[in-house]
């Protein structure tokens, strides 16, 4: 059986660029930290990556620190400081602030962007958020690539990403902050990293990064995601059609180009993603770090939604891979699947 892969705001496949860059990688025999020239060649690669993604994220007055991922970068900007967020954020971010900033009609409401940390777009509902100035930390793993953002007009101090949203690699990201800002390291040991994170980099994985960065944003400056957004409205269109009671999360209000949410009442999320892997289709019931957890989704639940619609919950992300005759099929098998489901109830 043909797989069509739609759970792309879990991970994304690795793009071309990013593989070329990670094998050229690979013949680089040094550590980044040997003063000989093998070493010096790993440092060159490190510093030269790090330049190029500085470039992606228009952060180039900025220091960007590498990390395992976004988790890790999001743990350097967030401990030991009493910052505030809403429940729509990933739990990368929920287990270092105090979730209590209130979400209406889908937009965090934000009173001191100073001690406040917002995501640019949510992993389970696609759903975008207005940035403010002077924001203290943001978190845009899902949005970086997918909708325009750049570090120097956003104007919030530290932002965080992880490559492998992006057709990166996994088990790599970033930190971006001010340049020169003093930041306690989280994991001591050499001082690599400008002192902040030690540890050898990893000079393979952060050369894709990289490489994947470049290629995102001349993707999206091509205009491929407005593409995507069209596939994603043909989707639901198709599954409106079929008039089964379903809610668009987030519909009308400004979303991902490739997110879409739905909630299918009385059909368990987990049991729609089974049903869809049968039939040859990867998806989500939500956030990928939650997969399999029996509570119903705080996202959801900030969002107004109850634990039985949230429980009923269905995410497809797209990707620019994605064809019209994927999301196509993926219409016509999940209607069917949901027809059988109904009749057996």
């Amino acid at each position: 059986m043909a797989r069509t892969y739609l759970d792309h705001n879990a991970t994304t496949p690795l793009c071309g660029a990013a593989r070329e860059a990670m094998i050229a990688a690979m013949d680089v025999v040094g550590n980044p930290s040997s003063v000989h020239a093998e070493g010096r060649a790993a440092k060159r690669l490190v510093e030269t990556a790090r330049a190029d993604l500085a470039e992606a994220l228009g952060a180039g007055n900025a220091d960007i620190v590498f990390t395992s991922g976004a988790t890790e970068a999001a743990a350097l900007a967030l401990a030991g400081r009493d910052l505030h967020a809403s429940a729509l954020e990933h739990a990368a971010v929920g287990a270092w602030v105090t979730s209590d900033l209130p979400v209406q009609d889908g937009r965090v409401v934000i009173d001191d962007p100073a001690q406040s940390a917002v995501q640019l777009a949510n992993s389970e509902t696609g759903l975008l958020q207005d940035l403010p100035r002077g924001l203290a930390v943001a978190d845009v793993t899902q949005g970086f690539g997918r909708v325009a953002f750049s570090y120097a007009w956003a104007g919030v101090e530290m932002v965080f990403l992880s490559a492998h949203k992006f057709g990166g690699p996994k088990g790599v990201g970033a930190l971006v902050i001010p340049q020169g800002h003093d930041l306690a390291a989280q994991i001591r040991g050499g001082g690599q990293e400008m002192g902040r994170r030690s540890g050898t980099e990893n000079v393979v994985a952060i050369a894709g990064m990289a490489a994947a960065a470049k290629a995102a944003q001349a993707d999206l400056a091509a205009g491929k995601w407005n593409r995507v957004a069209e596939l994603r409205n043909i989707l639901e269109k198709a599954i409106e059609a079929a008039e089964f009671e379903t809610i668009f999360v987030g519909k009308g209000m400004p979303r991902l180009p490739n997110t879409s949410c739905m909630i299918a009442p009385r059909w368990k999320g987990e049991t729609q993603v089974m049903a869809m892997d049968l039939a040859g289709f990867a998806v989500s019931a939500g956030s990928a770090c939650s997969s399999g957890k029996v509570k119903a989704s705080g996202v959801l639940a900030a969002l107004g939604y109850g634990d039985a619609d949230a429980a009923c919950a269905l995410r497809v992300s797209l990707g620019n891979e994605t064809s019209e005759e994927d999301v196509m099929r993926f219409a016509q098998a999940w209607t069917a699947k949901r027809m059988k489901a109904r009749k057996a109830a």
